[in-house]
């Protein structure tokens, strides 16, 4: 018996963007034309002052590790081959927050306010997930 599909993200048009930059490696994020705030996830407006005038800005794709999680059993899932694996929110040097995965080490090597720069793994033949990874590791 074969492990399940690993579940795709949701897409719509103001996700579309994101995708779609993801899947040619760049790491991009919103930016409000009248407050001038970084937003992250994407959205239809403002969170901040509620425009609707959102623009989407090449990001750094550098940021520390806020807070994790290491995950060690999750079965029955899809995601049995990968664990244990890392769970955690990114603080961008942008001011943005991405929950993701920390790849590239050992998950008990992770430690909070670790620098960590955006990886790309694809996911399937459509999907290609941003990830973090340790800075200035291969």
């Amino acid at each position: 018996m074969s492990a399940p599909e690993k579940p795709a993200p949701p897409v719509n048009y103001w996700t579309k963007p994101y995708w779609n930059a993801a899947n040619e490696g760049k790491l991009i994020i919103q930016r409000c034309l009248d407050c001038q705030k970084h937003i992250f996830y994407p959205r239809i407006c403002c969170p901040f002052c509620f425009s609707d005038r959102i623009e989407w800005v090449p990001a750094s794709g550098k940021g520390r590790v806020y807070t994790y999680t290491v995950v060690r059993s999750n079965a029955p899932s899809a995601f049995i081959g990968d664990m244990p694996f890392v769970i955690a929110i990114v603080r961008l040097e942008e001011g943005v927050q991405m929950l993701t995965n920390i790849v590239g080490c050992d998950p008990d090597e992770v430690r909070c306010e670790m620098p960590v720069e955006v990886t790309f793994e694809r996911l399937n033949e459509n999907f290609v997930l941003p990830k973090f990874k340790p800075a200035g590791s291969e």
